[in-house]
């Protein structure tokens, strides 16, 4: 749908200036790599951003029209509208799309399931149905706005995703999607803590039904069952419990396929195809390619809107790489082949791709718009038998198809061979628990996010590129090696090394790394291999009561005199300290004691240097408990992946360890498993045979059933000792399982997580986190 500027001045109740510019697309992040020619960036502001700066860059970049919160000055050809919050007067203009669109329109919403149940009703949908689907997990307050707006005019039904977590956001998400019909997927803990019961969150939910005519539901969540039943009488009631479906992976896949074939069945569809539903991948995932390539695979959807998402993502792990798509026929959209192909390769190009591969032959028959080098292939398989031939070496290649084609097989193809067991890494979960520690300080406080020890297990450059993009100040690393590989992986952020030693100083210099510095030696011997350097950046440390490293009050006299006779050649860049026991509730006495110390030794040495410094004292844990200890600066470490010093609700695990059963035998009761016959089997029993072991990162500890692993939705525990490269469960009451089927080591769920693992380890999460071997697989997703 397009708009003028003086339109939407009129649909937001804003004041418009400059030319009244037409608009068909919306931008809210400066760093989209794609921007069309009417396209009109919204310039928000958050608790640690503000957008109006970057404007100017929007202009250079050919963007003609915004919204703003202030008036800014524009160059010739340029409009705005100026609102009083750029939020609402995008959820504004959502709300106006809403009201004329005349398709039916479905709102999703629930605890879990609900882009799966979104995807798998878009998976089997009939091209004629003309579907339209919001783009992945945008359910968001914002993700909702932008949905709404993407929507083409011609589409017949529209699935829109809504999530909330808190009180009083469901109101203007339903104010904005006004469904006829809502999918509620399910209840459950998730986004708990900011409602007073599991009732509360159920109404609020409910609250996206208030208009609607009809609510698909499970009656086996029985107290959604109950509200819904009671609270929407006189509205169309189709309860999803009965619907005959196939054996799915496990109980959760089974609901979510049952409300799929409610909504089948309501809409008067041929039942999909369940079996080609259970594998079907929900996220975008980032994997080692052969001849170093990075893959980013993302072949579950394709479609104009994720096309153009995934593009914006390749750009941002691509960093230095070459960048190459692969991409299939889209099978689904409003416009002919000649103009979508046209807008394909317009996008392309756009986004710097320096090699296209089309397969189909719809876009084969459009190979003459892509201007940048192209190969093009019938299918899949005439693809697969030239594939050796298309040069990826050290490129980033995005893998985009249609389910038909099934692109998957070129992922698999390509990715690098490693053996079955993987770590899962959740980018978005990342991206959120930042997110959550940003509303505990204040705008101007600059976070340095803690990557050391390949960032806590979870990897190396693509958590870092990520969190560059998330506008983190800084990166930490332990030692040089692991800042000089980040710097070999294009990023360049600026990055502390916290275990800086001699013999890495001139490592550290070549890579412009930034030492942190602890003792009068370190700074003589770093400012010596700096000396042709001017204004070099050092990090000063502190030791108040840690007595680890650092320099103690007495030194103070000392440092001072001796960064003095440096001159110009080093500038103190931060000067920190580490709280020992912030996370302890019992010691905060002594905790509020090393931040008294470190307030007065810190403050000393800035007014001394006479130039601005950072000061930084507060962790994860700090950051919640200690507002006195944010000062200019904080470390975000374990809480970032997902932990934190007590349970909470707010943060998310970003890493689960899977692999897969690679043999099941069935035992008699009597027989022993495993190395020193430890596992004494004393009933018949199916085994099943993993290939993961200590030289993985599983302790050997968690054998003979100390640790449980999911397999099928349920537990199955060790048996017998943990082996170097393997292990055996306990399969014997889990129904269908095969070899070949997931299993969970640890993952993000209550019970198997690595806060649990660590409390039968008697260890931290750290240990269980660090501890996953370099030769596990890393694969990144982007849910």
């Amino acid at each position: 749908m397009q708009f003028t500027l003086s339109q939407i001045a009129q649909i937001c109740s804003g004041k418009h200036y400059g030319v009244d510019c037409s608009v068909d697309s919306f931008v809210t992040d400066s760093r989209s790599t794609l921007l069309a020619g009417n396209a009109l960036f919204v310039a928000m502001r958050g608790v640690n951003h503000d957008a109006h700066d970057y404007i100017n860059d929007m202009v250079e970049r050919g963007v003609s029209a915004y919204i703003v919160e202030r008036e800014v000055e524009l160059p010739d050809g340029c409009g705005a509208v100026v609102v009083d919050n750029a939020l609402k007067a995008l959820q504004h203009l959502a709300a106006f799309r809403r009201q004329h669109f005349n398709g039916h329109v479905v709102a999703i919403t629930g605890s879990n399931g609900k882009t799966t149940v979104k995807e798998w009703i878009a998976h089997s949908m009939p091209q004629s149905a003309k579907l339209y689907r919001s783009p992945r997990s945008y359910n968001s307050q914002l993700g909702v706005a932008l949905s709404l707006l993407m929507m083409p005019d011609d589409a017949q039904i529209a699935l829109i995703e809504a999530g909330i977590s808190q009180v009083g956001e469901m109101e203007k998400l339903e104010r904005m999607i006004a469904p006829q019909t809502v999918i509620f997927t399910s209840i459950g803990d998730a986004h708990q803590s900011n409602f007073e019961s599991v009732e509360q969150k159920i109404l609020e939910k409910l609250l996206l039904a208030n208009n609607a005519e009809r609510v698909i539901y499970n009656s086996d969540y029985k107290q959604l069952a109950a509200i819904v039943e009671s609270k929407c009488a006189g509205k169309e009631l189709i309860d999803c419990a009965s619907e005959t479906i196939p054996s799915m992976a496990d109980k959760l896949c089974s609901r979510n396929a049952r409300l799929v074939a409610a909504f089948y069945r309501l809409f008067g569809f041929a039942m999909p195809d369940f079996s080609q539903l259970q594998p079907l991948a929900m996220r975008l995932e980032v994997k080692q390619g052969v001849d170093d390539a990075l893959i980013v695979d993302d072949s579950y959807s394709c479609d104009i809107d994720s096309l153009t998402i995934a593009l914006d993502y390749l750009s941002s792990v691509a960093q230095l790489r070459r960048k190459v798509v692969i991409l299939s026929d889209i099978l689904q959209s409003e416009l002919d082949d000649a103009q979508l192909y046209a807008l394909v390769a317009q996008k392309m190009a756009q986004s710097g791709v320096e090699l296209f591969v089309g397969v189909g032959v719809r876009v084969a028959a459009h190979a003459s718009a892509f201007t940048m080098p192209s190969r093009f292939y019938n299918s899949t398989e005439e693809l697969l038998e030239d594939i050796e031939n298309i040069d990826i070496g050290g490129s980033a290649v995005l893998i985009k198809g249609n389910r038909e084609s099934r692109t998957e097989r070129i992922s698999h193809k390509l990715e690098l061979k490693s053996h079955t067991t993987v770590l899962e890494v959740n980018l978005r979960a990342m991206e959120r628990n930042i997110n959550y520690f940003r509303t505990k300080i204040s705008p101007n406080t600059k976070l340095v996010a803690m990557v050391k020890a390949s960032s806590y297990g979870a990897g190396d450059t693509e958590v870092a590129q990520m969190l560059a993009k998330q506008g983190v100040d800084y990166l930490a690393v332990a030692f040089a090696d692991e800042g000089a590989e980040l710097r070999a992986g294009g990023v360049k952020m600026p990055i502390v090394v916290l275990n800086a030693d001699d013999n890495s100083f001139d490592t550290m210099v070549a890579a412009h790394l930034e030492p942190e510095i602890y003792s009068l030696s370190s700074l003589d011997a770093f400012a010596y291999t700096a000396r042709s350097e001017s204004g070099y950046p050092i990090h000063i440390k502190l030791d108040t009561g840690m007595h680890r490293l650092g320099f103690c009050e007495q030194d103070i006299d000392a440092l001072l005199k001796r960064l003095d006779s440096y001159g110009d050649t080093i500038r103190v860049a931060s000067i920190f300290t580490h709280l020992c026991v912030a996370d302890d509730p019992s010691q905060d006495e002594f905790t509020r004691g090393q931040i008294a110390l470190y307030d007065s030794l810190s403050r000393r040495i800035a007014d001394h240097v006479g130039y601005p410094v950072l000061r930084h004292a507060a962790a994860s844990a700090a950051i919640v408990r200690f507002p006195e200890a944010h000062f200019d600066m904080c470390r975000l470490g374990l809480g970032m992946y997902g932990y934190g010093y007590e349970h909470n609700d707010n943060l998310e695990p970003v890493s689960t360890l899977r692999t897969r059963i690679v043999q099941i035998r069935t035992l008699e009761a009597g027989q022993t498993v495993g190395y020193g016959r430890a596992g004494v089997l004393t009933r018949k029993s199916r085994i099943a045979t993993i290939p993961v072991g200590y030289a993985d990162g599983l302790d050997r500890h968690l054998g003979c059933g100390r640790w449980s692993m999911i397999v099928g939705g349920q537990s199955a525990p060790t048996v017998g000792r943990i082996c170097m490269d393997s292990c055996m469960i306990d399969v014997t009451d889990i129904e269908g399982i095969e070899e070949g089927d997931s299993v969970t080591i640890f993952s993000t769920q209550p019970g198997n997580s690595a806060e649990d693992m660590a409390v039968v380890l008697d260890t931290i999460p750290y240990e269980i986190l660090t501890s996953v071997s370099k030769r596990v697989k890393r694969i990144y997703i982007y849910e």
